[in-house]
């Protein structure tokens, strides 16, 4: 059984991840940034209670990030997934950019997730095989030249290069990273027309977290296993 920390883990592909990892025996640290909206993982934790904790962390907020570390001292975390995000503002096109709604989305989306990394290496450096996956997105690969959502596929290009660079600093304490496409999800962020649920990206990407090791770290990969062009 792991320890599997999940960042954003109230709805959409974090609530699945949870209820993947639970309902196969491991043990899910769920964290979410407004604990009186726990939405469908209310459920999630009825159908596991000994499998699920919850706890408060906004990731953009330093001093959210020193409590639950505080709290979670001491305990190895096995796992932890990146998984928070936000899509960003109305306007971010290359010609038309809200850049108050820019800097927001790479708080979010690029520092945090690095931030929550050295938040809990502690935790991570006294797992069994640790690992780290951060959910990018393949709108982040600069291999792809389409132009819409500015903010957010550079948010996620940005997160995928300093989870590259995280990669090759824990590589001796061996600590594997990978970054991943979890996918068009039918979720808040990607709409009912999308192509999965969050259910079989969460499937998929559990697979991922399997499949991660030293010897192929860094890597960015999908939620069905094929590699994606950085």
């Amino acid at each position: 059984m792991a320890t599997i920390l999940i960042t954003g883990a109230n709805r959409g592909i974090g609530l699945a991840l949870a209820e993947a990892f639970a309902g196969r025996g491991d043990h899910v640290i769920a964290t979410v940034r407004r604990p009186d909206h726990l939405e469908g993982l209310a459920t999630t934790m009825a159908h596991h209670p000994d499998r699920i904790e919850v706890h408060h962390l906004d990731v953009i907020d330093a001093a959210s990030r020193t409590a639950l570390a505080e709290r979670l001292a001491g305990r190895p975390i096995d796992v932890l997934i990146n998984n928070a995000g936000i899509i960003g503002p109305d306007r971010q096109t290359s010609l038309d950019m809200d850049f108050d709604g820019w800097l927001e989305t790479l708080k979010v989306n690029t520092l945090a997730p690095l931030a929550v990394a050295q938040t809990f290496l502690p935790n991570l450096r006294l797992g069994e095989h640790p690992k780290i996956l951060t959910v990018s997105s393949g709108m982040g690969s600069m291999a792809f030249t389409k132009s819409d959502h500015v903010a957010y596929r550079s948010s996620k290009a940005a997160v995928n290069k300093a989870m590259q660079c995280l990669a090759t600093d824990l590589r001796g304490e061996g600590i594997a990273v990978a970054v991943c496409h979890p996918g068009w999800v039918k979720t808040d962020m990607g709409g009912s027309g999308a192509d999965i649920t969050p259910e079989m990206s969460a499937t998929g990407l559990t697979r991922v977290v399997d499949r991660m090791s030293l010897s192929h770290s860094p890597e960015f990969l999908a939620w069905d296993g094929a590699a994606v062009p950085w």
